[in-house]
């Protein structure tokens, strides 16, 4: 795909001044980068090798995250996208972590009113999404608080009560109220007393309490805790809530509050989220809270109690800690580590799955400390016993390698570390210990091992065949020039041209493991190329190679590259295949795509083998027949189809033949 033209350079800084914060500009259909300032790159962990590559090629990690059909809606839409707290998984230094950010998708439209560019600004907000989390066990000894305090409501329903029976008595006498004028004083006194109790109560408390009265529910009496979770002084006392807290009345709590004035039943609020104006500054806070109603003596609401404790702090710290738990959980699981805590005196262990999964259980079975010494080699127990034996009696950490077999009998290896942990008496009760299955990395240094010993043979045959040959041309130097000179001059040409081609394989290797395969693409006719492929062994005339398809086929892509592929599937259905003498090379255009397949039909591969022919060092594994060749060639194959967003892959039957493939995007 071509790259979009570029924006006048006025106008890109334009449109990048409009944001104070990390930004970026897309165009096109298929959302190209090509602009971003530093910023933006960093929240990527990418350099400017992005820009003029489309969103989706320049930053696979967002691959089934929202963000690429976010932007296809907004180019499509010509509609702003406003999104805050949104999380985003992003790999930046080789780690992948979450990550939340603030941010805008802004289209800026043309003359004609579609989306020529979306302008991208963005702000992390992980370390605000961070702050919300609390602590369990303070949360629970807020919730015994409130409890008590609940019981110090019902102590004051008593009192009222009891209130309320004073009262009745009061209406008997009413009819004497000379007689009782004295008896009547002192009941008043008593309930001046018990008021003021219940305003010094209030007042004293430890945790937020106020007495809200009526249907408008007036702040009757309010301590200094209360006026401080609501970020208010005195002055609201004796107002109706709605005019003292004019920015709450938006908030659920004044439907509960209605609720419970209605229906005179208490309500208990666990960690509810409220706002409150303090300073000029809307904070939002966490709040355990009681509404306690209580009654007058026709049983009817009169007051509402309220009760309240702020647990911001618990309720963030309790978050953080998830937070943390959580990523940990994610980093154990992408880097495959397994954890486990062993009790020493028993041998109970407490593993995490993958712990369980590199010594071949299940996460539903029981695995003890001497399932894993089962497992492992009899011939390294005693070095690993040895290892975690000094570990406790240093206090130190042991690290070491050993294989095991699973109960299917198949053979692994396991990396693993670990620490002791001591008991109030320094004793060490436990052991905590982490593992790795590394099997498939003693695999490939195995693999390594094995391809330069077999680099090293292969290097050496030709060598030691031209180093004869020259050798046998200097002893005819002086001689007649004869057919034996003309022999020995191409079997040393051979020797020369399979070094090179040795040699070569290496060095392409080395440009992949240091990502410096470069394509130059251009367009050609691909029957063309086809046809001038390959004449090496044309001129030989020991096999027919013919070529089938559409003879008007171009295709964009490097063309030494693809001719280079060719040539390595036709060599090996000479080297493989030498019995069958026709080569069979077709064209076909499908959706989207050209395929190109070699075919030989000679004695197939076995199914077996056919999904490890692509792997790098395959050759140098493989034992069965001795050919040359360093097990390279299909891999650097398949390294150009994948640089060019193509296929590759190979079909086989016993006894019918192989076709190698692959395929080019249109």
């Amino acid at each position: 795909m071509n790259s979009p033209d570029l924006i006048p350079a006025e106008k890109l800084l334009s449109i990048l001044f409009k944001s104070p914060n990390a930004t970026a500009i897309y165009t096109g259909e298929d959302i190209t980068i090509i602009s971003a300032n530093e910023a933006m790159l960093n929240f990527w962990g990418k350099d400017r090798s992005v820009l003029g590559k489309d969103f989706q090629t320049a930053l696979p990690e967002l691959s089934g995250q929202p963000f690429f059909d976010i932007l296809k809606q907004v180019w499509d839409s010509g509609e702003l996208f406003l999104a805050k707290d949104f999380p985003a998984i992003l790999e930046v230094d080789g780690i992948i972590e979450n990550y939340y950010f603030d941010f805008e998708y802004k289209p800026i439209l043309d003359e004609s009113g579609k989306t020529a560019y979306i302008l991208h600004t963005a702000f992390e907000v992980s370390e605000r999404m961070a702050n919300r989390i609390m602590v369990t066990e303070k949360s629970k000894s807020e919730a015994q608080l409130t409890k008590d305090l609940g019981d110090l409501n019902e102590e004051y329903q008593i009192t009222n009560e009891e209130l309320l029976k004073i009262n009745n008595k009061l209406e008997k006498a009413n009819k004497d109220l000379t007689k009782f004028k004295n008896k009547l004083q002192e009941t008043n006194h008593i309930l001046i007393e018990s008021e003021n109790r219940f305003k010094s109560l209030i007042e004293h408390s430890p945790v937020a309490m106020a007495s809200l009265k009526g249907k408008e529910y007036l702040i009757d009496v309010a301590n200094d805790t209360f006026l401080e979770i609501v970020g208010k002084d005195r002055s609201i006392l004796g107002l109706p809530m709605k005019n003292a807290l004019p920015e709450t009345e938006s908030q659920s709590f004044w439907k509960i509050l209605d609720d419970v004035f209605k229906s005179g039943k208490p309500y208990y609020g666990t960690e509810y989220k409220s706002a409150a104006t303090i300073n000029g500054e809307i904070i939002e806070k966490y709040l355990n809270f009681v509404y306690k109603p209580t009654f007058d003596p026709d049983g009817k609401t009169q007051t509402v109690l309220v009760v309240a404790i702020d647990v911001t702090e618990q309720v963030n710290a309790r978050e953080s800690v998830n937070e943390i738990n959580t990523r940990l959980q994610i980093a154990l699981d992408a880097s495959s580590l397994g954890y486990t805590e062993v009790l020493l005196a028993t041998g109970v262990m407490q593993s995490t799955d993958q712990f369980k999964k590199n010594y071949g259980f299940a996460p539903e079975e029981d695995f003890a400390y001497s399932d894993l010494f089962e497992a492992m080699f009899p011939d390294h127990r005693e070095r690993v016993k040895g290892l975690v034996q000094e570990a406790i009696r240093t206090n130190g950490i042991y690290k070491t390698e050993y294989p095991i077999q699973w109960r299917d009998g198949s053979v692994h290896w396991i990396e693993a570390h670990g620490r002791p942990r001591y008991d109030e008496n320094g004793v060490a009760d436990r052991m905590v210990g982490m593992t790795a299955d590394i099997t498939d990395k003693k695999l490939f240094d195995q693999r390594k091992d094995d391809f330069l010993s077999i680099a090293s043979h292969e290097l050496k045959t030709p060598l030691t065949i031209l180093k004869a040959s020259i050798q046998l041309l200097d002893r005819l130097k002086e001689k007649p020039f004869s057919e034996t000179h003309n022999k020995l001059l191409e079997q040393s040409e051979k020797s020369v041209d399979t070094m090179v081609q040795l040699i070569d394989e290496l060095l392409n290797m080395s440009r992949m493991n240091e990502d410096q395969l470069k394509l130059e693409k251009k367009k050609f006719n691909l029957y063309d190329m086809l046809s001038n492929s390959c004449n090496h062994i044309r001129m030989e005339g020991k096999f027919d190679i013919t070529i089938e398809g559409d003879k008007s086929i171009e295709v964009l892509a490097d063309e030494n590259r693809i001719d280079q592929i060719i040539v390595n599937f036709v060599n090996n259905a000479t080297k493989y295949a030498s019995q069958s003498k026709a080569i069979q090379i077709k064209i076909e255009a499908l959706e989207n795509k050209t395929k190109v397949s070699v075919t030989d039909f000679g004695e197939g591969i076995d199914a077996e083998i056919l999904p490890n022919l692509f792997d790098r060092y395959y050759r140098a594994d493989h034992s069965g027949k001795s050919y040359s060749g360093l097990g390279l060639g299909l891999y650097i194959c398949s390294e150009i189809i994948k640089k060019h967003e193509g296929e590759i892959g190979a079909d086989s039957k016993i006894g019918e033949g192989s076709t190698f493939w692959f395929t080019l995007p249109n």
